[in-house]
């Protein structure tokens, strides 16, 4: 009776749960009744009304057997419903689907590593089938954060470890191929996904023993590697997510990257960080490259305040990802990139000059050095970055980057730099003109211009060529480089490295065209400048040999590049100019120094003379060359420039022979045709406005003076009317005779036509006759101070027309200083007058000083 009782209840039940029964063997080790399970799939195909509740109750048997731990049927089961789904392709089946995913749910929550690899493998099968009609109301957030927490799995056993996590990249790789294509189903790109699926996949990426620094992109890993070693698979997994990424969703993707690599500290060392952003770059489209640089220099600034080595691992990793983007599209970060590492340049400088200061003790005094050396692993990292960067632009933008980085170095006197230095000091400052010329030498490394005018425009040449950028031989040796590279049209710099006297310039095979008119332009607009900083440059006493070989190359390539006659004269009239005041030395400089500017001089005019061609000047180069060699050999590179060379004590007392002659120099050029009237105008450098606002020694300091002649042979009644009152406006009236500010346009528009229409002649002799008035007047007021023992400080000077005869104002040296030691100054408030012999002294009010005060010896 209970036996027909069953089998009458077995009939009534519906035959989609008679077909689902049928499949599973009464031993589970038999597996699956695939004579049932083509009656199961045919009914389903059949019927496909029926597959949602075919689906219903495997997952309810799938259930039980797991509850029961019954895993031989639930790999039964799962095996049927991968057969259904993959032979059921119609509109009835996203009802079974739901069934479907809900029995992966379930595996993948058992504790059973064997189950949720096999959860997976189903879900993976799942996710490679194409959809007719996307579903919008699926959701996968619980697969996400499944897979991603198996990816973290830490399983005792290293090979069941492995296991699960191969698993669970292989489950985010499904989601993220069933999901990332349509966008208008359910988007794994939320932030709250982005957050668990990247740093599953970086975790298991940083598990590679061995992580490669490739120049160019990883290759592919092979199919091997990827089913058996995490790494390369999560590896895979991360390019193929980053290629699906769209503009929208770029930012996403990436700022969990930067969250892990904070997190575990791998910006120091910044191996794995650099490889992650390689990755990065060669997998996202190359037109999203500028939001990944974006990502990166905001990263930077949030963390501006890390230890050095973080801030240069991530400038670093900024350095790999502009390397790869200048190849593609940049976009529109270009001044962004420059102004982010300038502004952290500036901070670097500015911790570096902070802790300098903070150090006092011993074990202080360690660490600083050792921040200090870690600051300038930033500084480099950046000069570096803005480098390469720079130098992977077009013309058109590296120009413009040229203009933006000279126009943040620091210029003292002048507020047009647009860096805040308020913090920095004079230490600090020099620093930062160090490092920003450094980036500008980087930028303009292979720059190649049309004409010298696009390279060196005035807004530029100006600030390069500023006195502030002269106080230090290192800024010198930059600026110097800096116009080389923009100079060097023809890439001659190479065979003109080093200073020598060359034997024959032919051999150097030296590349060079016909001056066009726009070079031509240039040089009369900024020849003299460009004359003036060698000039001026050559007399510094902090100078080097690299110092002397540069300026060597400064001038070989004006003369290669920009020179036509009257270049070659003026260079030549500089380079005697240079000979002359090493003789003379008003600057009392080293001899070492002199030395220097007289090999400097020699190796200059035995290049041009071979470049011009012209024998009778070749003749007289060599002779002296030759004479040098015998008798003042210090006077050529080749020997000063070398270890413990013997010096003279002095050289005035050399035969003229060694030094080259200007009336031989003419006489030669002039037999070929060169114009050399100007020769005998001895070079000048030009005063310019720069000067009044360099911090460096001026020639000549203007100042407010009162001395007071009083001859014994007059009378104290008689001193008023024997004195000329001259002040501050007096001495301004001797050097500018206009010297009025509504003159001033009149004024210049005669001097350019004065200049335009004169004969040379006339322009010559009336510079030479105010020189030398402005010469007199100088001197005549130095003998003034010094001649009188009555000397009165403030604000008239007062000079008397009979104050006696040459013989008696001017007295020896020794007369000098025992007037000076005898005859201490005058109060600097107030006026000293000797009258009659006795002493009177006139207080002057604070108030009513309108100058400095000085008091001349």
């Amino acid at each position: 009776m209970p036996t027909r009782v069953y089998c009458c209840c077995s009939a009534l039940r519906p035959r989609y749960k008679r077909l689902v029964d049928n499949i599973f063997p009464e031993d589970p080790k038999d597996g699956l009744v695939k004579a049932d399970m083509e009656k199961l799939t045919f009914y389903a195909v059949s019927a496909p009304e029926k597959l949602d509740r075919i689906g219903s109750y495997l997952a309810e048997r799938l259930s039980r057997d797991v509850v029961r731990h019954r895993s031989g049927y639930v790999l039964i089961a799962m095996e049927a419903l991968d057969q259904l789904l993959m032979a059921c392709h119609s509109q009835s089946i996203k009802p079974f689907v739901e069934s479907f995913l809900h029995m992966v749910a379930k595996l993948l929550e058992s504790g059973e590593p064997k189950l949720q690899v096999l959860g997976t493998n189903s879900f993976v099968k799942f996710a490679n089938i194409e959809e007719d009609t996307p579903s919008y109301h699926r959701r996968y957030d619980f697969f996400v954060s499944r897979f991603s927490a198996m990816c973290h799995s830490c399983h005792t056993d290293p090979e069941t470890r492995t296991e699960i996590r191969i698993a669970g990249i292989r489950g985010i790789q499904g989601v993220v191929r069933k999901t990332v294509n349509d966008e208008l189903r359910a988007t794994i790109w939320e932030p709250q996904h982005m957050d668990k699926i990247v740093p599953s996949l970086l975790f298991n990426m940083q598990k590679t023993e061995e992580v490669d620094s490739r120049i160019g992109p990883p290759p592919s890993p092979s199919a091997t590697d990827k089913e058996e070693n995490p790494a390369v698979l999560a590896e895979n997994c991360f390019r193929e997510l980053l290629g699906r990424a769209t503009f929208g969703n770029m930012n996403n993707a990436v700022r969990p990257v930067f969250a892990h690599l904070d997190h575990h500290k791998l910006w120091d060392p910044n191996e794995f960080a650099v490889h992650c952003f390689k990755i990065i770059m060669y997998s996202i489209q190359a037109q999203y490259s500028h939001h990944v640089i974006q990502e990166i220099l905001g990263h930077l600034d949030a963390r501006k305040k890390d230890s050095p080595r973080v801030r240069a691992g991530i400038i670093q990793v900024l350095l790999e990802a502009v390397a790869i983007a200048a190849k593609g599209s940049i976009g529109p970060t270009v001044l962004e990139v420059f102004n982010t590492l300038l502004k952290h340049l500036r901070l670097s400088v500015e911790f570096e000059a902070n802790d300098l200061q903070g150090g006092s003790s011993g074990s202080a005094n360690f660490n600083t050095s050792s921040k200090d050396n870690d600051e300038k692993i930033v500084q480099n990292a950046i000069i570096q970055t803005i480098g390469f960067f720079g130098s992977n632009l077009p013309d058109y933008q590296r120009s413009e980057i040229m203009m933006f980085i000279m126009g943040k170095v620091p210029v003292f006197g002048t507020s047009t730099h647009t860096l805040d230095i308020s913090q920095l000091g004079d230490l600090g400052t020099r620093r930062i003109q160090i490092m920003l010329l450094r980036s500008l030498l980087m930028v303009t490394s292979g720059y190649k211009a049309k004409t010298i005018v696009t390279a060196l425009p005035g807004s530029f040449l100006d600030p390069l060529l500023s006195p502030s950028l002269m106080e230090d031989y290192e800024l010198r040796q930059l600026v110097l480089e800096v116009m080389h590279n923009l100079m060097d049209r023809h890439d001659n710099r190479a065979k003109l490295r080093g200073i020598r006297i060359i034997p024959d310039v032919a051999d150097l095979k030296i590349k060079r065209e016909k001056i066009c008119r726009q070079d031509t332009s240039f040089m009369k607009k900024n020849g003299q400048q460009l004359y003036r900083h060698i000039y001026l440059g050559c007399k510094e006493e902090d100078n080097v040999q690299k110092n002397y070989e540069l300026l060597y190359t400064s001038l070989a390539l004006i003369t290669i590049e920009l020179a036509n006659e009257e270049v070659v004269i003026d260079l030549i009239r500089l380079a005697i100019a240079l000979q002359d005041s090493a003789i003379i030395n008003e600057d009392n400089l080293p001899m070492f120094h002199r030395c220097g500017i007289m090999a400097l001089v020699a190796a200059y005019l035995n290049f041009v003379s071979q470049m011009i061609a012209v024998p009778a000047f070749c003749q007289h180069v060599s002779k002296v060359i030759e004479i040098r060699t015998m008798e003042a050999p210090y006077f050529l590179p080749e020997h000063i420039f070398r270890d413990k060379c013997m010096l003279p004590k002095s050289l005035e007392k050399h035969d003229k022979n060694v030094y080259f002659l200007t009336n031989k120099i003419a006489e030669s050029l002039g037999g070929s045709g060169y114009s050399v009237e100007r020769l005998s105008v001895p070079y000048v450098p030009q005063v310019t406005d720069e000067d009044r606002l360099s911090r460096r020694k001026s020639i000549v300091d203007t100042v407010s003076i009162q001395v007071d002649i009083l001859p014994n042979s007059i009378p104290s009644d008689d001193v008023v009317s024997n004195t000329e009152e001259i002040t501050f406006e007096a001495l301004k009236k001797a050097i500018d005779t206009s010297g009025m500010e509504e003159q001033e346009k009149e004024k210049r528009r005669l001097v350019i036509e004065k200049f335009q229409k004169a004969p040379f002649e006339e322009i010559a002799a009336q510079c030479e006759s105010k020189a030398n008035l402005l010469h007199d007047r100088l001197a005549q007021i130095l003998e003034l101070t010094i001649r009188q023992p009555s000397v009165s400080v403030g604000s008239a000077f007062t000079d008397s027309t009979n104050c006696g005869s040459k013989q008696n104002s001017r007295k020896s040296p020794k007369s000098k200083l025992e007037f000076a030691a005898c005859c201490p100054p005058p109060s600097p408030s107030g006026t000293l007058t000797i009258t009659s012999g006795h002493t009177q002294y006139q207080s002057v009010p604070v108030y009513e000083m309108k100058f400095p005060d000085l008091c001349v010896y």
